[in-house]
């Protein structure tokens, strides 16, 4: 594979660490990812690819790790890229001698399980559904059930960026039924296994769900890869990696494939939007 620089890579004062499974590597050639829970169904799909047309390095993935933890365990030496969208401060980078690379962006979107006839939700709509203003899809043109409604703890990713971006939301306090899923997974499953629920995910857990969850378009506009590139769907996050100091040969030879046209193709199909 031709070597080039990380022409992603961008010294950002917020974080996307990958987030793998922190287990002692079984040897220098074993690269091992962790961080942010909802970076991983992208992270680890990258990772299946690469295995695929290179089994050595092997690619371990984890079950996620928090702000403090990740950078820990890359200052240990116990992961070797982590994942995050924030939680990365300058000092962090500067301390640390952090790389982050700016690797895709992807939609945040309010998704629902494939049993609710919906294609698409106003802000307005979204906000009664989360207050608990509306409690059945028949209010929103949809079926005579009551909504499950599916939520992620305020300090993730998701809902600080539906707070910043959706007015309605800064203030708003969820309805006492809400369900907190923990982890990026937690919401995955439990939007593919809950009849008549919504909640708050991206679109690469949409693409890998198999038609189980579908995305909402929101106020008329949908998730596409043309509207994230423009603006117009303004509910997004970032995916970076990040390493410490120079990487190692196994290390360069899979951030090369994440970088590439191959990466690109992997990280289009799983439902983000390559930054090329």
């Amino acid at each position: 594979m031709p070597q080039r620089p990380f022409a992603r890579s961008t010294l950002y004062p917020i974080a996307f660490l990958l987030a793998f499974t922190v287990a002692p590597a079984r040897g220098a050639e074993t690269i091992v990812l962790d961080g942010s829970s909802g970076m991983l169904p992208l992270a680890r799909a990258l990772a299946v690819a690469y295995q695929k047309q290179s089994s050595d390095p092997r690619v371990e993935s984890g079950k996620g790790l928090g702000t403090g933890a990740r950078l820990r365990a890359l200052a240990e030496g116990k992961i070797q890229i982590a994942l995050a969208s924030h939680g990365i401060k300058a000092e962090d980078i500067q301390k640390g001698n952090l790389r982050v690379i700016h690797v895709a962006k992807g939609a945040i979107v309010f998704a629902v399980n494939a049993s609710v006839p919906l294609a698409g939700i106003t802000e307005s709509e979204v906000c009664d559904i989360y207050s608990g203003k509306t409690r059945s899809w028949q209010a929103l043109r949809g079926t005579d059930n009551p909504v499950a409604v599916l939520t992620r703890p305020p300090t993730e990713v998701d809902p600080e960026v539906i707070r910043d971006k959706v007015a309605c939301f800064k203030e708003l306090k969820e309805v006492e039924t809400a369900r907190v899923m923990a982890r990026g997974g937690d919401m995955a499953k439990g939007l593919a296994e809950t009849p008549h629920a919504i909640g708050m995910t991206s679109m690469t857990v949409v693409e890998q769900s198999g038609g189980q969850v579908k995305a909402l378009s929101l106020g008329g506009v949908a998730p596409t890869e043309e509207n994230v590139k423009s603006g117009r769907y303004f509910l997004t996050r970032d995916f970076l990696f990040v390493i410490k100091g120079e990487p190692t040969l196994p290390v360069k030879s899979f951030l090369d494939f994440v970088l590439s046209p191959e990466g690109d193709r992997v990280i289009r199909a799983n439902g983000a939007v390559p930054l090329r």
